[in-house]
């Protein structure tokens, strides 16, 4: 998993007595965000892309960074088997939902990760959730490094050209006025909410997952099941 950031790491602290330690300790608690949710986590699922059928008993929730590498594999090599396994046989529904913050990690100059993000969203408004997919693709494909600006309105306008059925002039105003913002927005909201530590956070039925190998995802599949 690509994880977070601590925001405490750089601070230096000059311990000045008992009060003063205690209130810094406090401080750091209040900081970290990333410790797994005590009990079940609820997410709002409305409008959301899915991969599999709508009525599965198990809803598998993935949030993901298009510049995260590990997002890049679990895609390319643990995706495949779960939706052989679970999603085409219509034993689990796949959510995808975006949680960019690599590129506000690394303290680049632009946001791409929530440029690809909002990307991926506007290919949602116009075909829906297969439109998604194959833009979401085409990104982890095109991936270039974390630590570099890549995923450019301009970059993903080209790889745009390439989902099928979509309109493309709709598309770039609608990455250029960042339309989707607001959704990719609420998707960080719903990750943070739900402590994740990193990317791709994997929940089934809202349980957390602790790894995206293909095996520890369907394991979790196969418990939710039996509930």
């Amino acid at each position: 998993m690509t994880r977070l950031q601590g925001n405490n790491q750089n601070r230096t602290v000059l311990v000045i007595g008992t009060l003063i330690a205690a209130v810094l300790i406090a401080l750091a608690l209040l900081a970290v965000r990333g410790r797994p949710a005590a009990g079940t986590v609820s997410f709002d699922l409305e409008g959301q892309p899915v991969l599999g059928q709508a009525d599965a008993p198990v809803t598998v929730v993935v949030f993901e960074d298009f510049k995260c590498p590990n997002c890049k594999r679990f895609e390319e090599e643990s995706l495949p088997q779960i939706r052989e396994q679970y999603l085409d046989t219509g034993k689990a529904k796949l959510v995808s939902m975006n949680f960019p913050f690599l590129a506000e990690n690394f303290r680049l100059p632009v946001d791409d990760s929530k440029f690809a993000a909002q990307a991926a969203e506007c290919a949602y408004l116009q075909g829906g959730s297969a439109a998604y997919e194959q833009l979401k693709q085409l990104i982890f494909r095109a991936q270039g490094p974390e630590s570099e600006v890549w995923a450019t309105k301009a970059r993903l306008k080209d790889l745009a050209q390439n989902v099928e059925g979509l309109d493309q002039a709709q598309f770039a105003t609608c990455l250029d006025t960042d339309q989707t913002a607001a959704a990719v927005d609420a998707d960080e909201r719903q990750a943070i909410n739900a402590r994740a530590t990193g990317t791709p956070a994997i929940y089934v039925n809202g349980q957390p997952v602790a790894s995206y190998d293909a095996r520890a995802v369907g394991a979790a599949i196969d418990a939710a099941s039996q509930n």
